[in-house]
């Protein structure tokens, strides 16, 4: 699972930090702390989502 991890993560994690960033952007949030930080929680669901998906992948 430690390799499939990362590769999983550079297409999770960074299309969840996109997500998280754009809902900060529709909340009219639109400097530069508020921004991080909705893209700084939507890697954090990446990471989580990303290792669901390798423990997932790696029991097929």
């Amino acid at each position: 699972m430690s390799r499939v991890l990362p590769l999983i993560f550079i297409i999770v994690g960074v299309t969840c930090a996109g997500i998280g960033m754009v809902v900060g952007l529709t909340l009219g949030q639109d400097t530069l702390q508020p921004i991080l930080a909705w893209s700084a929680g939507g890697a954090v669901v990446g990471v989580v989502a990303s290792w669901i998906i390798a423990r997932k992948v790696m029991e097929a």
